[in-house]
């Protein structure tokens, strides 16, 4: 027990005073020896001024204005900052003095300010708290004892691993460790391996390796299994009859050609004087995974379902997300539904929420729906089926497809005239052989039969959204929002795109959102659109759940929640509950719950895009590896005082041309002009120039890929 133990837990409770006996039952010490040690350690620390004996016998820690909470932010180089609320500014910690701390966790600092430049700067006074105390690495053997090596996670040190805690990891492994502690004069942290994934480089290593990284699952307990295969597949009567029956109207889903799980489908039916009626029906997963239950429990801790490269993650076990949920084709399933009664001009005349039952008649992929759209006929050729062999789809059906098709248009047109950004990315896709091998790349664009299903989507989150979020009393509820983009960020924005001769018009939140959607049409085709698209992207603020509507500025929304995806999303699990809560006449819940419940699904689903993120840069250096010394034209999507970042146009894949290889010059880092600068011959590398490289290196192990400079 030190005296940095005792001080952490006076400093929990800061305003509070601890009796001796307090403080050695939170320690759990209960001999006299122990309590000798604390009275004696508690003296010292009122003789070093950092508590205090507000009372015989009775500490408290010591309120000092120059000691301050934050939390840390520590670059992999050691450079360190605490941002502390309220401050201005943020504080600047010199290596030497960050006192154990690793990047992201809560600390104590004390801050002065230096005379001779005025900033503030500090050094960590203690750790309070630990952001993560799990990590990966990569196990490096020496003797009877090991490190561990954690790259790419801002981490500026190893960790320390003894022999006895090596647990059977051989030289090279891809490994998870915890960390046990860091003693005062240790240069390392010292950690045990509890997992070991394999060789560091291996394709089954590194995705479990991504995963263990977030601290997101790859399996589910045995609990879970079970109580998920003892749910019964049956409808009884009474559900028939509680819930809306649309079995005999015409329904269908349309899902990606690879799709498993089932969550929407669309049904169509016309009605007199022109209107149509569209049911979204969204599975009702409320039904079978029930509040407090094993399987909920385990729903909301992941929050999302997880969509690597060579596989899916899911939020629920497949007998549900395959099954029991999903809705198939020619089966009778459980729904949650809002029904839109429409015009020719896509006007919502009627509309209705409750549970109901569906029949799918027919399960369509989006090229197959496209293919329908397109033409005049109801065949669906064998080199798009789903089958592989020639379909014909029912007249009728075409008719639905073509209609709903038509509306959707509408709907789309109208979000655009009210401000509505619309960012139709190319998303890079890897064809994968057995093995997971990348042999190929391919595009995926969002057309057509994928708008028609998007619009409904929408229609039906804002929809829902408005029915709760309009009433009074206001009712708790759970919202997508999304906030205004920042100032500065478009600002940088409009820098860059000056430079390929594009504007923004930012003198209103409609006019800046009409100009980025004007820029995003502009570009398209051109070599600078995936730059120009992925840093409109990145000035957006990022969505988020909340209980406290702001709107959703993308989409031009005053009211918008996500209810179409229960089966891969918890949040809208939430919003199902809460509808049907209001529908039966429920009184509205305290917030406080569900805001953390928004907090926590918002913090997963950035935890998800990460690993997602990362598993299709390993699949990139995986698919680059069969290219190594081969020349690509790309476009240089970032420069820093590093290295110079460029995107291959063929293949969409990132790689870095490190400034220590570029022997022509001695170049340098201008964050004001995006570019780095030649000293001597000024010759200027800048953000979204052109460029001719070579690969030089695809590192699997640091998931990296490294190119030299050819024009």
């Amino acid at each position: 027990m030190t005296e940095a133990v005792i001080l952490e837990v006076l400093s929990a409770h800061p305003t509070q005073a601890f009796s001796i006996k307090q403080i050695a039952g939170i320690l759990q010490i209960r001999d006299s020896s122990g309590r000798n040690q604390i009275v004696k350690k508690l003296h010292r620390l009122v003789d070093q001024k950092q508590i205090q004996e507000s009372s015989i016998g009775v500490f408290k820690r010591i309120q000092n204005n120059n000691y301050q909470e934050g939390i840390i932010q520590i670059t992999a180089k050691g450079k360190a900052f605490v941002q502390i609320d309220g401050f201005t500014e943020e504080v600047v910690i010199n290596k030497r003095r960050t006192n154990r701390a690793l990047n992201k966790d809560t600390v104590s600092v004390y801050v002065y300010k230096r005379r001779r430049n005025g900033r503030l700067e500090g050094e960590i006074h203690q750790v309070l708290k630990r952001y993560k105390t799990e990590f990966v690495g990569i196990f490096q053997q020496a003797n009877t004892y090991g490190f561990v090596q954690c790259s790419g996670q801002n981490l500026h040190t190893d960790f320390f691993i003894p022999g006895a805690h090596i647990n059977g990891a051989k030289d090279g492994d891809r490994v998870l460790i915890q960390l046990e502690g860091w003693a005062e004069q240790s240069d390392s942290p010292i950690a045990k391996i509890t997992k070991i994934f394999g060789q560091a480089g291996a394709h089954n290593s590194e995705i479990h390796a991504i995963l263990a990284q977030y601290g997101l699952p790859y399996d589910f307990p045995k609990e879970v299994l079970s109580e998920s295969s003892s749910i019964n597949r049956e409808i009884p009567q009474e559900e028939y009859n509680k819930r809306r029956d649309f079995r005999e109207i015409l329904t269908l889903t349309i899902d990606p050609k690879d799709a498993k799980d089932f969550d929407d489908a669309l049904s169509f039916e016309l009605l007199d004087n022109g209107v149509v009626r569209v049911g979204v029906h969204i599975a009702d997963v409320s039904h079978y995974v029930t509040p407090d239950s094993v399987l909920d429990q385990e729903a909301y801790d992941r929050a999302t379902s997880v969509y690597l490269v060579d596989r899916v993650v899911p939020m629920l076990p497949e007998v549900l997300s395959n099954d029991v949920c999903s809705l198939r084709p020619e089966e009778e399933k459980l729904c949650f539904s809002a029904v839109f009664d429409l015009d020719d001009k896509a006007q919502v005349v009627n509309s209705w929420f409750g549970r109901t039952v569906i029949y799918s008649d027919l399960r369509l992929a989006y090229e197959e729906a496209q293919h329908l759209i397109e033409g005049d006929e109801n065949i669906i050729p064998p080199e798009i089926s789903i089958s592989g062999k020639a379909r014909q789809v029912d007249e009728n059906v075409v008719k639905a497809i073509k209609q709903m098709d038509g509306l959707a248009k509408c709907m789309r047109q109208k979000r655009m005239r009210q401000g509505a950004i619309s960012f139709d990315r190319i998303e890079v896709k890897f064809n994968l052989n057995k093995n997971n091998d990348p042999v190929g790349v391919y595009f995926k664009e969002s057309r057509d039969a994928n708008k028609l299903i998007e619009e409904f989507m929408l229609l039906a989150n804002r929809s829902v959204a408005e029915f709760i979020g309009k009433q009074q009393p206001k009712k708790t509820f759970v919202y997508r929002i999304h906030d205004q983009p920042d100032e500065q960020k478009i600002e940088g924005l409009q820098n860059i795109i000056k430079r390929f001769g594009y504007q923004l018009d930012t003198k209103t939140k409609t006019s800046t959102a009409k100009s980025i959607n004007k820029l995003l049409k502009q570009v398209k085709g051109s070599k600078e659109q995936n730059l120009v698209d992925t840093l409109a992207i990145r000035s957006m603020s990022k969505a988020v759940y909340s209980t406290d509507n702001i709107g959703h500025y993308g989409l031009a929304f005053d009211h918008y929640s996500h209810f179409t995806s229960p089966i891969r999303r918890y949040p809208d699990v939430m919003v199902h509950r809460l509808l049907a809560h209001y529908l039966d006449k429920g009184s509205s819940p305290q917030s406080a719950q569900y805001q953390e419940q928004c907090n926590h699904s918002s913090d997963r689903e950035q935890l998800a895009a990460n690993a997602e993120r990362d598993s299709i840069k390993y699949m990139q250096v995986k698919f680059m590896s069969d290219h190594q010394g081969k020349e690509f034209d790309g476009v240089i999507s970032g420069v820093t005082d590093w290295g110079i970042y460029v995107e291959l146009d063929d293949n969409k894949c990132e790689g870095m041309v490190r400034l220590q290889d570029l022997k022509d010059d001695h170049y340098v880092f201008d964050p004001k002009e995006y570019a780095v600068i030649g000293q001597f011959q000024h010759k200027v590398y800048r953000l979204g120039d052109p460029v001719r490289i070579v690969v030089k290196r695809a590192d699997l192990i640091k998931r990296q890929l490294d190119f030299n400079m050819l024009t």
